[in-house]
């Protein structure tokens, strides 16, 4: 039977309680008659487990209950499990919740971790030492070290905890077998929870790792951090919405399209921010499509344009949909990395060993190690030359400085006349997509000119709504 009045003893206010009893609150609408999760006597070997609930059923309305995925109601499940509140029937020693027809039963309310009970070493050597005469002094071998060690230090007061746990075995011998079960149990999930089994050396061995690294990783002085991060905010200072006003006006204050118009994504001349954010990173550049697409253009006349393919086609793998992603391996393998492939890039054989050997089973990342090869030869080698190229100079001197407009009362009203919805987002991608599609089928792809047309075709579309 669920208690439902649980005294706090005090500890209402205790930092963790607040989540404890969020916890509790769910526990309690499980346990509901009507709506919770349904219980019924089980068999467990020999023995009727009354009140049994399964593991599918835990996680299957917990995902009903709040709608959210089965992973996620497992790993719901797994913390009701850690914190005690449901403890599994059959193995014991791993609180985890099994989608399956695993059986599991309600914890107690006077286990609840909200007690607040202290766990006492002497209580535990009494649990252990009943343990051990019922097992006749076969224990697991955590419990077998614990049993030792506590027999050691408490030497001196052992044998009322013997008498105790002799006590206890005789009166539980006395219940009716379901109520005895149940009753280890329980008593074995909370001990579990509160002296949970010592790790494994492999745990240690990891842990050990895993602090090595993190000592051999290099630190930065809180001065050098400050320092690079008081450059970026000088930087970017102009570049922020916040801190700097939109040229040539605000679009959402006063209904002029200009400023959308010359920061579209493909535009013909950008303006002069635009491609002075190209020379603060290589990231910068590649991040604008505008960018993306002038320096396609000296990569071009430098012969060395299938690194940027490249790049782009790994993106395009990382970013695009799963049910073509084994095609669009094999197909980047055979254009840029097979031998005597059509656009084959030039990166070290260890690379290519990795990349090569990861494409018999492709996912999302199996080209970051080649991808992040190209990016750097490009970052450390092309991306210089080309701020110093002509093609670079020739936009930076044709980029747009546009002034600041200022309009009168009369002029804002009239722009608020003309002002239209726009179409959804979603219909611009659907239109954007089928562009993509079209240019493919008719013949060789060439992205500056799909991204020009899509350039074109977003300069109809009116600005999205104030």
């Amino acid at each position: 039977m669920t208690i439902r009045n649980v005294r706090d003893h005090g500890q209402r206010f205790r930092p963790r309680m607040t989540c404890l009893k969020k916890v509790e609150a769910v526990i309690l609408e499980m346990q509901d008659p009507k709506t919770g999760v349904k219980s019924q006597p089980q068999r467990l070997v020999i023995t009727t487990i009354p009140h049994a609930i399964t593991g599918e059923d835990i996680v299957a309305w917990l995902a009903n209950r709040y709608s959210i995925q089965t992973e996620e109601a497992c790993t719901l499940g797994r913390m009701l499990v850690a914190f005690g509140y449901i403890y599994p029937l059959q193995d014991h020693k791993r609180l985890i919740i099994k989608p399956d027809a695993s059986l599991y039963r309600f914890q107690t309310p006077y286990f609840w971790p909200a007690q607040q009970w202290p766990v006492e070493d002497t209580d535990y050597a009494i649990y252990l030492a009943k343990r051990n005469i019922r097992k006749k002094g076969i224990l697991e071998m955590y419990e077998q070290e614990q049993y030792n060690s506590l027999h050691k230090w408490m030497n001196h007061k052992w044998d009322f905890i013997v008498m105790q746990a002799k006590e206890q075995y005789r009166a539980g011998k006395e219940r009716k077998k379901p109520d005895r079960v149940v009753f280890d149990c329980q008593e074995r999930a909370y001990w579990v929870v509160h002296r949970p089994p010592k790790q494994t050396s492999d745990f240690f061995r990891r842990t050990i790792i895993f602090t090595q690294q993190s000592i051999m990783r290099p630190r930065v002085k809180s001065s050098v951090s400050i320092g690079a991060l008081v450059k970026y905010s000088i930087t970017y200072n102009k570049h922020d919405p916040f801190l700097a006003p939109c040229l040539p006006s605000n679009p959402w204050l006063t209904d002029d399209v200009t400023y959308w118009m010359l920061n579209m994504t493909n535009v013909e001349i950008p303006t002069k921010m635009r491609v002075e954010r190209w020379t603060f990173s290589f990231g910068e550049l590649l991040a604008d499509p505008r960018g993306r697409a002038d320096f396609t253009l000296f990569l071009k006349k430098e012969f060395s344009g299938e690194n940027l393919a490249f790049w782009e086609a790994c993106e395009d793998l990382k970013w695009g949909t799963a049910a073509t992603m084994n095609e669009k391996a094999q197909q980047i393998y055979k254009t840029f990395l097979a031998r005597g492939a059509p656009r084959w890039i030039n990166i070290d054989g260890k690379t290519m060993e990795v990349t090569v050997k990861g494409l018999k089973h492709p996912h999302r990342y199996v080209l970051d190690a080649a991808q992040t090869h190209i990016f750097m030869l490009m970052k450390k080698d092309s991306y210089g030359r080309y701020l110093k190229s002509p093609v670079f100079k020739e936009t930076q001197k044709r980029a747009i400085d546009p002034e600041q407009h200022r309009f009168s009362v009369t002029q804002l009203e009239a722009n608020a006349k003309k002002r239209r919805p726009s179409l959804s987002p979603i219909i611009v991608r659907q239109q954007e997509e089928e562009e993509r599609a079209r240019m493919a089928t008719s013949g060789p792809v060439d992205i500056t000119q799909v991204m020009s047309k899509l350039s074109n075709k977003g300069k109809e579309v009116p600005p999205p709504k104030k």
